[in-house]
């Protein structure tokens, strides 16, 4: 059997899904796209599908494989930014849209990511995880220095309170780019909002890899899981995931 890839967004208890999600694949290449747009800034949907668009036009505009991964993620993170600058360039600072982002591209049996604010990319290995990025939040900080400790992370007040995101200052916000991940078959690579990682232990997120069925079957039923343990005050909960299998062609 090939790779799988598969993606969800469920609306949560939320009025409105300002996440976006998609995979895009080229020529053996595939991009994870997941933005999320922050609540509380007017025009956040619209920020998250500027931004996608953005991030998805300058992947198809490249040669596949991508000859700098790294390079095309920082500037395809720029030109979403400056878009979502603009989209906001008539409002006040505190209005403006914003939005957090996670890439992840699978090619020739490495991934690559990046990401902007706490949406997060996660590799999932022998059915645990074996490493994801670092959110660029507040509590996040404290975590790192210690003066936190992971379980209190779901109740601190300023939980939601990130450090950078796409839109707002015309600044380029500082991006975290990974290095090459060679991965081994069966591995698996997740983008998602924070409304899908937040609820969900490392255990059950990694579980994905365990789980026999349709794989788009069983990643909505990961993500219905999340909305379910943060009701009634659950996120928009989101996530684009690819199972890697060696030496084989994209399936969804």
């Amino acid at each position: 059997m090939g790779q799988k890839s598969a993606y969800v967004s469920l609306l949560g208890d939320r009025k409105e899904n300002q996440d976006r999600v998609t995979t895009v694949e080229a020529d053996g290449a595939m991009l994870l796209i997941v933005v999320d747009g922050m609540g509380g800034h007017e025009g956040g949907a619209r920020a998250a599908e500027l931004s996608v668009a953005s991030i998805k036009k300058a992947f198809l505009a490249q040669t596949h494989p991508v000859f700098d991964p790294q390079g095309f993620m920082h500037h395809a993170i720029g030109q979403a930014h400056a878009a979502v600058v603009a989209l906001g360039g008539d409002m006040s600072l505190e209005t403006r849209p914003r939005a957090t982002c996670a890439l992840c591209l699978v090619q020739d049996g490495a991934a690559y990511w990046t990401h902007v604010g706490d949406s997060r990319i996660y590799l999932l290995r022998n059915g645990a995880v074996k490493e994801h990025s670092r959110d660029h939040s507040y509590v996040e900080v404290l975590l790192y220095e210690g003066r936190l400790e992971p379980e209190q992370l779901a109740t601190h007040p300023m939980r939601n309170f990130v450090e950078r995101c796409l839109g707002g200052d015309l600044d380029m916000p500082r991006v975290s780019v990974s290095g090459c991940k060679v991965l081994q078959d069966k591995d698996c690579v997740l983008a998602c909002s924070d409304g899908f990682w937040g609820p969900l232990t490392a255990e059950q997120i990694a579980g994905i890899t365990n789980i026999t069925g349709h794989f788009d079957a069983n990643l909505k039923s990961l993500a219905q899981m999340a909305a379910k343990a943060a009701s009634p005050h659950s996120d928009n909960t989101s996530v684009a995931a690819l199972c890697f299998a060696a030496e084989t062609e994209v399936t969804t």
